[in-house]
């Protein structure tokens, strides 16, 4: 999830200008109504996932009312970062076909570059929480983060190639 996240969450930052000339070509390419229709399924899980881990975080990290200004921007973020990332790999599902390979390492350097703006942001938005934390919830967060959420990781399949305790980028 960690992945997915950051990944996900992962979070980002995308050019207008990348979003609009990569939607139509997504429209116009053969499979991409097939695409979009196929991952409908997978958005909804994949945004269901984020909630799980934004739910598990804020029970484990024991959220206070107090700090719930500071934890919604940190939410709101690792939302934010799903989606962003969730549309770069529909883009790129939906135009897997009919991309050259100059095409491929483009799309690539973009999806990466946005898991590290979205990371960026989300390290930006936890700075001031974390602050906020109590001793003890400092050393929750700590467990909770260095660990990644094993609970949370006992839900998903491990990626074919990338180690199970392998992480990019955090929470």
């Amino acid at each position: 999830m960690k992945k997915t996240l950051a990944a996900l969450a992962a979070t980002l930052a995308v050019s207008a200008a990348f979003a609009q000339s990569s939607a139509p070509a997504a429209a116009s390419a053969p499979g991409a109504v097939v695409a979009t229709a196929a991952s409908a399924p997978a958005a909804t899980h994949r945004e269901a996932r984020v909630e799980d881990r934004i739910n598990e975080l804020h029970s484990a990290l024991k959220i206070t009312p107090q700090q719930e200004d500071q934890w919604s921007k940190f939410a709101d973020i690792m939302r934010e970062n799903a989606h962003t990332m969730g549309e770069l790999y529909r883009q790129r599902v939906a135009q897997r076909n009919t991309m050259s390979a100059l095409d491929d390492m483009k799309q690539y350097q973009q999806i990466t570059q946005a898991n590290a703006d979205g990371t960026k942001r989300l390290v930006d938005a936890f700075e001031p929480l974390y602050a906020s934390l109590s001793p003890e919830q400092k050393k929750l967060a700590d467990t909770n983060f260095r660990e990644g959420g094993r609970e949370h990781r006992r839900h998903r399949a491990p990626r074919a190639g990338v180690p199970e305790g392998a992480s990019v980028t955090k929470p």
